[in-house]
């Protein structure tokens, strides 16, 4: 059964924190929603849209009767808001996040916070290159996967409170180890975003030149380039070495194909190519 929430609080209200605000209240899974941020124009505009009842600037003032959190903020910024939290919220309020990294913040709550551990490491496979409250979507965590990071002394009912909130939105979810988690993703979000900035870079230098032989292709490689800057460099910098090991190993494949190239080596090539799409199908699950 679905717990109903009297007040929750989001802290960052833009894409996926105006999303699931909408979805709390559209399922009735939350009798008031109410957001934090630090900026009064882009709290007008998420009230504006429905996604949250009431706004503040002042996490601690807002969570205070609260009996759920959800931190919606920059990866980077979720500690400080845990420390926040800490001795602010009610006993009884389970705290979860979205950030798409997990190790740090989820060993930084398990050294300050109090046992049971009573926050609730999430990550929400959604979401777009799109951002702000304006582009709030009921429907965002539809169909999704959401990865949960339990902690060694989780406290239950606050992880399957967490793990029921997420489905009832219409999300899947998946239990993985934090670290684990931060591997994963650094192969399959964050290095393919790197790797989009670094495309568009290397196109843009040719200015207006390069307009009429852009084709789909580039398109949907370079789509997630559009993203808030902000966001991914706090990823990197929450996500270093898994990171710098996955371009490592980049490095390592395009200097392979470089090789072939540059050696006229078209069994190579085809070879290269023939296991980088059975490689797809494997990732993809076909």
């Amino acid at each position: 059964m679905n717990r109903r929430y009297n007040i929750a609080v989001i802290m960052g209200v833009g894409l996926l924190g105006g999303s699931l605000g909408l979805a709390l209240k559209a399922r009735r899974i939350a009798g008031l929603v109410r957001g934090v941020g630090r900026r009064k124009e882009s709290l007008d505009i998420a009230k504006s849209v429905g996604a949250i009842d009431e706004i503040s600037l002042d996490l601690k003032a807002a969570a205070k009767d609260a009996d759920l959190v959800v931190l919606c903020t920059p990866a980077a910024l979720v500690t400080q808001a845990l420390d926040d939290l800490r001795d602010t919220i009610p006993a009884a309020a389970i705290v979860t996040d979205v950030a798409s990294t997990k190790a740090m913040i989820c060993a930084h709550a398990e050294d300050t916070w109090p046992r049971p551990l009573r926050f609730v490491g999430s990550h929400p496979m959604a979401g777009s290159e799109k951002f702000g409250p304006e582009h709030s979507d009921v429907h965002l965590y539809d169909g999704s996967y959401t990865i949960m990071t339990p902690a060694q002394d989780q406290d239950a009912t606050a992880y399957h409170a967490v793990k029921a909130l997420w489905e009832a939105v219409g999300s899947k979810v998946v239990e993985l180890p934090a670290a684990l988690h931060d591997t994963l993703v650094a192969r399959s979000s964050h290095l393919p975003h790197i790797t989009a900035a670094c495309l568009a870079e290397l196109a843009a230098q040719f200015g207006d030149d390069i307009r009429p032989v852009i084709g789909n292709g580039f398109r949907d490689l370079t789509r997630i380039a559009a993203g808030r800057p902000e966001i991914w460099r706090d990823i990197c910098l929450t996500n270093r070495e898994a990171i710098v090991e996955s371009l490592d190993a980049m490095g390592e494949r395009l200097a392979a194909v470089r090789e072939f190239i540059a050696r006229n080596d078209a069994a190579g090539l085809e070879r290269f190519f023939e296991s980088g799409c059975e490689a797809r199908r494997k990732a993809l699950g076909k």
